[in-house]
């Protein structure tokens, strides 16, 4: 049973590419050979052909308890996402699930950990698959909760709504109820992706934001709104959360999201000007000045980087011109 709140946006496919850990290897690789090949080209395709073979990089997963029955469960696979749970009599809701049925089953067994008690939601902040295809593994029973954007895309779509699952597509905002405590799960607009969802936990001063956070990293980004992500941010901000738990990597506090806020905030500040001035991408590229994040990961293979950011955001610019010029 499919339950489509709101509908009507326009499909994109987009294939998320897994992002890697080089100290991941070393379980299956000599340390000369990873010498001889880090920083080359084949050490680069490597990875890639790994990826492919194995769904990502694997490692061992860490699990926090961040607040009363609220767990974040890190993964060390950087291709696969972080996971949220929250434990309750009544039943356990979880906020992403991983990359593939292998990492789903990762996060179960962790989650089976701490209680048996059945997972009834799953929730998925956006379509990308190393986000929800794991769904399967972890509820092939539960309710899985979304935006209908990310409802509607195939990436992944198979393994993110098992045939006994039922699901739910929100707009805007939704609140669940599970045991005690209450549950706010809200779409900030475009940002990310069109499908953005973020999932605050107020009992527990806790927030899971998907990839519209990435501790100390640049982001991929995809069709979504630059803009619009940083008000998103400003928004998750006003709220009374203390504890972020990104997309990928660590678990993080009120200044490491203020820092990626104010990236963004960066990027929009020096690019939009010098668009609007006419001068060319590259020169634009050359002209950032971002020496204050330089501690921040970049992926260059996936565009998640200082000069790949400035590109998407032109891009979005140049595509907001064009009607205007018609």
């Amino acid at each position: 049973m499919s339950l489509l709140l709101s509908a009507g946006l326009r499909r994109r496919q987009f294939i998320t590419k897994p992002r890697f850990s080089l100290a991941a290897l070393r379980p299956f690789v000599p340390e000369p050979a990873l010498n001889a090949a880090r920083g080359g080209l084949f050490f680069w395709f490597f990875l890639c052909v790994l990826s492919v073979l194995c769904g990502g990089i694997p490692g061992f997963a860490s699990v926090q308890k961040i607040a009363p029955d609220l767990y974040a469960y890190v993964s060390e696979n950087d291709g696969s996402a972080n996971a949220t749970f929250l434990v309750t009599a009544q039943g356990i809701l979880v906020v992403d699930t991983g990359v593939n049925r292998q990492e789903g089953e990762k996060l179960l067994a962790e989650i089976r950990r701490i209680s048996a008690v059945p997972v009834r939601y799953i929730v998925n902040t956006h379509y990308h698959p190393d986000h929800r295809a794991g769904n399967s593994a972890v509820g092939p029973e539960a309710a899985i909760i979304s935006t209908a954007f990310t409802r509607d895309q195939r990436a992944g779509q198979s393994e993110a709504y098992p045939a006994t699952a039922d699901s739910l597509a929100f707009a805007g905002h939704l609140t669940l109820y599970l045991g005690p405590y209450e549950v706010e799960i809200f779409h900030p607009g475009p940002a990310h992706t069109r499908g953005d969802a973020v999932v605050y936990f107020p009992r527990q001063h806790a927030l899971a934001t998907g990839d519209l956070f990435l501790t100390n990293s640049c982001p991929a980004m995809d069709d979504g709104d630059m803009e619009n992500w940083i008000s998103a941010l400003d928004s998750i901000l006003a709220l009374d959360a203390q504890t972020f738990v990104p997309g990928h990597f660590e678990v993080a506090q009120r200044p490491q999201l203020q820092r990626f806020r104010n990236y963004l905030a960066a990027i929009r500040d020096q690019v939009k000007p010098r668009f609007a001035a006419g001068l060319p991408l590259r020169r634009i590229q050359a002209e950032l000045e971002l020496k204050a994040y330089g501690d921040f990961r970049q992926f260059p293979q996936y565009e998640a980087t200082f000069a790949g950011n400035a590109a998407s955001y032109l891009q979005q610019l140049s595509a907001r011109k064009k009607p205007a010029e018609k």
